[in-house]
């Protein structure tokens, strides 16, 4: 079972540079009236419950919405909590579109749990989301879990028989061993399981696939710029230079509306474990933006506020419209050249390198960007590889590179063996050199 999901996942891994998906557009009419008819085009086919709480996984929580949204699904982001937002496992602030009490009587096509702790334990203990996840198993209607949700939310609520199913590593011992697999996705009958925060794309996309079919899992998989095969995407790295502070070092991530919020997520999740001190900073009047794909987010600051402390690290998150809104932000255009003149690091991913450029923050560098962005960069553009480090500027892709851009940041921070240790954790393949 395990060899035959990993092999259904492996086809939608498709860089977007590759004519495969071409070819089935146009190899027939059949097709293009295939892809026509997808969910990509129309509007929303599929109900899907995505439950948050307390400690939830954020990067688990936001990829699954994200994705989901692109193929075409109609996502309710419900909290299991006395309030819409919560606090996810890393700090980031959610906030939800409604209760889960609002859900009781709704049927979805897809039931799909986060996890992370305590956020797992938070679903488990909720007896509403307990009684739609039973009946939506009961009248074989898709369900999904990530993580420790399997072993913490799914175990208890008896809904693992007969299934084989897997989990994060750390949870596997709590699991029936006779049907325990370790493979990053489990298909089981309408269950689906995967591992962790490194796993949530494949999971997504698994999911997307039994919604909407492979066409549609493929071309989400390509918007995504996912490596081909799965695995890291390769760095190349100029003019190498130390990042190295006697103290925690000190990041800020902008935010706007329309940025990519799944970018914002894995950047902060990822580097907080690194025990870097990250600050969320709004440029936007109010402290709630809205991501790219209606994600509700609260920074920690305004930009005002931000503004007020030096930082180690400025890294912009991408998105076309939220990179527009941060290029806006004068306060932000301030510490960005302030950052340059005094030799400090700063970065950009997807769209932001773009940001950087029109800021003259390029100059003499070698960088890269999203596709769609790429040709508005004038100075060395580097297109084959999924992050380009040259000194202090650190740039990268887009979404499906951006575990490997802040794995890279992490690891010209603390070392290679940290990034690896932090990998490992999120279970996410990284080189081990």
């Amino acid at each position: 079972m395990a060899a035959m999901a990993m092999a259904m996942i492996r086809p939608l891994y498709c860089s977007p540079l590759t004519t495969q998906p071409q070819k089935r557009r146009t190899s027939s009419s059949s097709s293009k009236r295939t892809l026509k008819s997808t969910p990509l085009s129309l509007p929303p086919s599929k109900k899907v419950l995505v439950p948050i709480g307390f400690g939830t996984e954020e990067i688990e929580a936001v990829i699954l919405i994200d994705v989901l949204r692109r193929a075409g699904a109609e996502v309710l982001v419900a909290s299991v909590e006395p309030q819409l937002e919560i606090e996810a496992s890393a700090g980031t602030k959610l906030v939800a579109d409604m209760f889960i009490s609002a859900c009781s009587n709704e049927i979805f096509d897809l039931v799909a749990l986060p996890g992370g702790m305590p956020g797992s334990a938070r679903l488990r203990d909720c007896e509403i989301l307990r009684n739609i996840t039973r009946k939506q198993a009961e009248e074989k209607r898709l369900y999904g879990a990530i993580c420790a949700a399997p072993a913490v939310v799914l175990e208890p609520w008896g809904l693992l028989r007969r299934k084989q199913m897997t989990c994060h590593p750390a949870f596997m011992d709590k699991l029936p061993t006779f049907w325990a697999v370790k493979s990053t996705i489990q298909v089981s009958g309408e269950l689906t399981t995967s591992r962790g925060p490194g796993t949530s794309f494949e999971f997504a996309l698994s999911l997307v696939e039994q919604l909407f079919g492979n066409l549609v899992a493929e071309e989400i998989g390509g918007m995504l710029l996912m490596h081909a095969g799965g695995g890291h995407h390769r760095k190349e790295e100029f003019n190498t230079v130390e990042w190295s502070f006697d103290h925690i070092p000190h990041v800020l991530i902008p935010i706007a509306n329309g940025c990519e919020e799944m970018e914002v997520v894995m950047m902060v999740d990822i580097l907080r474990r690194a025990k870097v001190d990250v600050v969320v900073a709004s440029v936007e009047k109010s402290m709630q933006i809205v991501a790219s794909r209606k994600t509700k987010i609260v920074a920690d600051k305004s930009i005002d506020a931000a503004a007020e402390s030096i930082y180690d690290l400025i890294i912009l998150p991408g998105g076309v419209t939220g990179a527009e809104r941060l290029h806006k932000s004068k306060i932000l255009k301030k510490l960005l050249k302030e950052q340059e003149s005094a030799g400090r690091v700063y970065g950009g991913i997807c769209s932001s390198p773009a940001v950087l450029h029109k800021q003259g923050l390029l100059k003499d560098k070698r960088a890269t960007a999203h596709p769609s962005v790429v040709s508005k960069l004038t100075g060395q553009v580097t297109n084959g590889a999924g992050v380009v480090i040259d000194g202090k500027v650190i740039t990268s892709r887009g979404l499906g590179t951006a575990m490997d851009f802040t794995l890279a940041i992490v690891s010209k921070l603390f070392g290679h063996s940290r990034a690896r240790s932090v990998a490992e954790g999120i279970v996410f393949e990284y080189p081990r050199s």
